[in-house]
């Protein structure tokens, strides 16, 4: 490997540092809850807020970061998504009461609004057609890592350190990234700058965070979830009116190129990405709280048992991006479609497991759904990614992620919601008190509490049973969203078709970039899409 190409893969092993110190501020935070309710003296309300703070803002400014990286520099908004990210950081940690800490984790979300979609805008200006499903999946397998590292680290550090510890962790990495981008990356932006869509951004971001807010509590019985959800949905639809309008004005671009969804390539690459978010991400959600509930483990516990499928991942992103290359136009379909097969048989397996199943079953599921995850994520985010230009490719991949990060958040909240209805359905709660019956409703750990309280076994042990039958249920609806997700890839993904200008740049464009990593001048590229797929030209919620 020579020493310019040597130097665009530490660029993303840079950045996919920094997305890991975003998936781990995540993760750990949740751990961190009970510790912040006492010493800031935080109110449950407040404890929401603190969590909700990160990803609302993320949602709103996910596409304004993309634009704005296109229009005056990627690498420039780059650093400052580092800078604004290692601030906030060490603002969370040393906040002194729970308005405070809101504000910190709110210029946290700014960050990594601008951090998560420029991190993936810069690599088709870095990378080939070829070289660039690996790196996707450098920088996607760095926030799956996350989710089981978190609780690990997490767990460790609020044993022996003050709470604020779980937010300097982020320090260390978000410096490296900062001095790595700086002389690593060259600097890229549309060759055309594009204008300013203030009417786009203003609807995209209400639009998303309105659906955002609404999903995080989750309340899918009240009114007021639901008048949420269709005011998001509507704000959207008045989003897709006005840029078909901005679209119809000479000299002016919309912050969304709606012309990309007639791209199959870009519409079901995106779909497809979206569908294993929506599922690994309530998968996320519900099996920590399996193995801390119901087996028994502790936050570094369940962090520990939930690896096999970051070495599933890694597997399965390796093999495919060899598969993809030896088999040519098909490949993307392919490997795409092997990758929900294999994850549907993962989680179908996961619904045989028990309360006294062993750790290797646990493991050998575990693994093939992360495999699955592996195969299928990478590279459907891939297919979409083919199809930005190189002018567009920040905004586009903010659109990628704005979608993806919609499907995470709803896949948490509907699986969650599957999960309790399936757990409450199954609890026998006669001759308690009304108090105590519905604090066992509200959840297992309400449930495990109750039975604690009140001595009884048979109690604890329904509780324990109802939780598992609610984990079942979910892992089967997503093994079913699997293998929907595989027939989905089969009938509608295209072959992929190699364009001249692909064939031309194959040793061309990635070269030019780097030619200028570590200096500061301007690559300017051309507004010509490549076609990866029949069509021409997805957020890349990592």
């Amino acid at each position: 490997m020579d020493t310019v190409s040597t130097r665009r893969w530490w660029a993303v092993v840079a950045m996919s540092l920094a997305l890991l110190a975003g998936g781990l501020d995540l993760t750990v935070l949740n751990l961190a809850l009970p510790t912040l309710a006492v010493s800031l003296h935080a109110k449950t309300s407040a404890l929401q807020w603190i969590v909700a703070a990160y990803s609302l803002v993320l949602s709103a400014l996910l596409l304004p970061g993309g634009l704005f990286g296109d229009r005056w520099g990627r690498k420039k908004f780059l650093l400052l998504a580092l800078v604004l990210f290692g601030g906030a950081s060490l603002w969370c940690a040393y906040s002194g009461s729970p308005n405070e800490l809101i504000a910190a984790r709110a210029a946290l979300g700014a960050g990594g609004a601008l951090l998560v979609p420029l991190s993936l805008g810069v690599l088709p200006s870095l990378f080939s057609e070829a070289e660039r499903p690996r790196a996707v999946s450098v920088l996607l397998g760095s926030t799956v890592v996350a989710y089981p590292l978190g609780p690990i680290l997490g767990g460790w550090l609020l044993k022996n350190y003050w709470w604020g510890s779980v937010f300097l962790i982020n320090l260390p990495v978000t410096l490296i990234a900062l001095v790595a981008v700086a002389f690593l990356l060259p600097e890229s932006r549309a060759e055309k700058p594009p204008w300013l869509d203030v009417g786009g951004i203003v609807l995209s971001s209400a639009g998303l965070t309105l659906l955002t807010y609404a999903t995080i509590g989750a309340a899918w019985g009240t009114w007021k979830t639901w008048l949420e959800i269709v005011g998001g949905l509507l704000i959207l639809l008045l989003l897709v009116a006005w840029e078909r309008r901005v679209g119809r004005q000479e000299g002016k671009t919309p912050l969304i190129e709606l012309r990309l969804f007639k791209s199959a390539s870009f519409s079901w690459g995106t779909i497809l990405a979206t569908m294993v978010s929506f599922a690994m991400f309530g998968i996320l959600f519900t099996v920590p709280q399996y193995f801390q509930d119901v087996r028994g483990t502790d936050a570094m516990g369940s962090g520990l048992r939930l690896l096999p499928m970051i070495l599933g991942l890694i597997i399965g992103a390796a093999a495919a991006d060899r598969m993809v290359a030896a088999i040519g136009p098909l490949g993307p379909k392919t490997v795409v479609t092997v990758g929900f097969v294999v994850m549907a048989i993962g989680l179908f397996l996961g619904t045989a497991m028990s309360q006294t199943s062993s750790d290797v079953f646990m493991a050998v599921w575990i693994g093939l759904t992360g495999a699955g995850v592996g195969f299928s994520l990478p590279t459907s985010m891939d297919a979409a990614l083919g199809q930005l230009s190189k002018d567009a490719s920040g905004v586009g991949s903010g659109l990628i992620q704005a979608v993806r990060q919609t499907g995470a958040t709803f896949g948490v909240a509907i699986l969650g919601t599957i999960v309790s209805n399936a757990y409450t359905s199954k609890l026998n709660l006669a001759g308690l008190p009304a108090e105590a019956a519905a604090a066992a409703k509200k959840g297992i750990a309400g449930g495990v509490a109750v039975a604690q309280a009140s001595g009884s076994k048979t109690l604890m042990q329904n509780v324990l049973d109802a939780f598992s039958h609610g984990t079942l249920v979910m892992l089967f609806i997503c093994g079913g969203l699997a293998v929907v997700g595989g027939l989905m890839a089969v009938v509608f993904l295209p072959r992929q078709e190699r364009s001249s200008e692909d064939d031309a740049e194959e040793g061309g464009t990635a070269a030019t970039s780097d030619s200028g990593a570590g200096a500061s001048g301007t690559s300017g590229t051309s507004g010509t899409s490549g076609t990866s797929g029949a069509g021409t030209p997805g957020p890349v919620g990592i």
